[in-house]
């Protein structure tokens, strides 16, 4: 298991972990309430199997808008001195993903959602972008996924774990971690 840091910029609380440092970097995002180890087992796979360099920023408990969370992302990204990742992040992490991608795009190689919620959020210029889908999420529905690649279809892509529902990073961590190697394998 990796250990959770914390990193305290302006009083601010804001948990994250490490691990690998393979030449990819990929900062991923949590549904809210599942923490940063929600997306434990997608990264250690990540990190051992494809030699990613793969950061886990949680939501601070205080934290309750979507301007706060890529605050804390753009804070944890500038306290570990990286210019340029692949951001991404399952349901509301996806959210405050594509929220950071829209306003830091010049930071962001490219953009991973894994289950998207039905937010106003364009995805940001120029960027790659992989949607991850269960078939049977009844959360984010994989029309959501379907709707937002169609704004972007020259660089949006769409793949579906079957018969998972929305949780499916942590019901089909290897499944949804392959799909990720497969897909960054081409950068």
């Amino acid at each position: 298991m990796t250990d959770t840091q914390t990193f305290e910029p302006d009083g601010r609380a804001i948990p994250f972990a490490v691990e690998g440092e393979g030449p990819v970097s990929l900062v991923l995002l949590s549904e809210r309430d599942l923490g940063a180890d929600g997306l434990g087992v997608i990264s250690h796979y990540l990190v051992e199997e494809a030699g990613f360099h793969v950061v886990r920023v949680d939501t601070r408990a205080d934290s309750d808008s979507l301007d706060e969370r890529v605050q804390d992302v753009a804070a944890v990204i500038d306290h570990l001195g990286l210019d340029h990742t692949w951001i991404g992040g399952h349901g509301a992490g996806g959210t405050v993903a594509r929220a950071f991608a829209a306003s830091h795009h010049e930071r962001v190689n490219g953009l991973l959602l894994l289950g998207v919620e039905d937010q106003d959020i364009p995805l940001a210029p120029i960027m790659p972008v992989l949607i991850i889908q269960g078939t049977d999420d009844e959360t984010t529905p994989p029309v959501n996924g379907e709707r937002l690649q169609s704004t972007a279809p020259e660089r949006a892509s769409v793949k579906t774990v079957d018969g998972a529902g929305h949780l499916f990073p942590l019901t089909h961590p290897i499944q949804t971690a392959f799909i990720i190697e497969e897909y960054l394998d081409w950068d």
